[in-house]
């Protein structure tokens, strides 16, 4: 006889869905700016119902993505009213979570593609199919409909059960672990859609990459994408350590921001202030640093075609100078802050591109799994953390402290045999 719910690391016969799940729950009374790992805690929910075109999923791991940070720390904004807001959502809590793989447990009437006992790797972008914007040939990424499953929405993939759309559901690769399959898909295919769909600055033969960040989730995903279509990927790191890690993966060089010439770090001064030549002296001494590594792997001092952005306000008056003319800063976050300072004459004397990027659309998402499924992505696993852990890991995250590759949290593959399929 099924139970009305199961210890963490235990499931039901495959089909059988309990009332109620084990979830580490955010409470708008427990949001902490300084302290965002103290905002998770687990309690006990009813499993959500499904509409006819969604799925179930029994979540067997999640991966740990910067977003929950910012849902943990209440800023920018209140995703338990913003839930409330849009989704008709009562239940004044938030389950984040927007990697995640697992095993179906249930379809809705409409669907039809996916099916119970289906082992599946679920991607993060959530829309109405029927939305008058991707009608016929709409982008979802812009239509108003799109939001981001487990922050965007609520029941993500910090519990014992999430529920889904049926076009989120992909093929789980046989050949990882369960924690492995859920760790790359919502960087993953942030990045290919960075480094694929900005025509025409997508990644090709030759092309120069700096990526920022290169031994994170994003930029594991970034260096190995940037490889498999020809690039030339340079990592930006924090060690001598991390660099090392990037170039096992297909870095072709690496540049450590901490070295103590690069005092730039941060807003860009105003043009016409004192401060404003020394923040020149180290962009300079960054970018000929990096020019230098170019050389030594092209034979040239040629600046990168594409910058691969996500710290935002640390990083990107650097990114806007060294940039290739006519090449493009592609960025899709703001870990370090959303305040964006450039000297506009590099935008306009040399006509370099900033470009926006957010998640991937389905097809994206689709192409990015299958180059996992076919063994051409590592999926850089790094820390793995029992359910109870989930408010450290993010809180290690944004302290950054957590070591390369991408964290994930086990859920229910938690006992030990569970994590590994034959």
């Amino acid at each position: 006889m099924s139970l009305e719910l199961y210890p963490i690391g235990e499931l039901p016969p495959v089909g059988e869905v309990p009332a109620q799940m084990h979830a580490s729950l955010i409470l708008e009374k427990r949001f902490n700016q300084d302290q965002p790992g103290k905002a998770f805690e687990t309690e006990i929910v009813d499993v959500p119902p499904i509409g006819s075109s969604e799925v179930l999923v029994a979540v067997m791991a999640a991966g740990v993505n910067y977003n929950n940070i910012w849902a943990a720390r209440g800023i920018p904004l209140n995703v338990i009213k913003q839930h409330a807001r849009r989704w008709r959502d009562e239940s004044e809590f938030h389950i984040g979570g927007s990697d995640a793989s697992g095993i179906v447990y249930k379809v809705g009437e409409e669907v039809h593609d996916v099916k119970v006992g289906d082992r599946v790797v679920v991607h993060c972008g959530i829309w109405d199919p029927n939305d008058p914007e991707l009608q016929p040939d709409g982008d979802p990424m812009f239509a108003p409909s799109f939001t981001i499953w487990g922050f965007g929405s609520n029941y993500g993939s910090f519990a014992q059960f999430t529920k889904v759309q049926e076009h989120q559901c992909m093929p789980k690769a046989a050949h990882l672990t369960w924690e492995e399959a859920a760790a790359p898909t919502l960087v993953g295919a942030t990045a290919y859609r960075m480094l694929t769909h900005w025509t025409p600055n997508k990644v090709k033969e030759g092309d120069v990459v700096l990526v920022w960040g290169g031994a994170g989730g994003l930029g594991t995903m970034a260096i190995q994408i940037a490889s498999h279509f020809g690039g030339v990927p340079i990592a930006v790191v924090s060690s001598e350590e991390r660099g090392e890690y990037c170039m096992k993966l297909g870095a072709k060089g690496f540049i450590n921001r901490k070295n103590s010439k690069y005092t730039h770090w941060g807003r860009m001064p105003d043009w016409d202030s004192g401060e404003y030549s020394k923040w020149v002296r180290g962009v300079a001494a960054f970018n000929g640093d990096l020019l230098r590594i170019i050389q030594g792997v092209v034979g040239e001092r040629r600046p990168p075609r594409i910058v691969f952005e996500h710290s935002a306000q640390d990083t990107m008056p650097t990114s806007i100078v060294v940039a290739a003319e006519d090449g493009m800063v592609v960025i899709c976050a703001g870990t370090s802050g959303y305040n964006l300072d450039v000297d506009a004459r590099y935008l306009w004397d040399f006509q370099k591109r900033l470009q926006g990027s957010h998640f991937a659309n389905g097809e994206q998402a689709i192409a990015f799994n299958q180059l996992v499924v076919d063994g051409e992505i590592e999926p850089c696993l790094g820390q793995v953390f029992g359910f109870e852990q989930v408010g450290e890991a993010h809180q290690l995250m944004y302290e950054g402290k957590h070591q390369p590759g991408k964290m994930v949290i086990l859920v229910g593959a938690e006992r030990e045999g569970l994590g590994r399929e034959a």
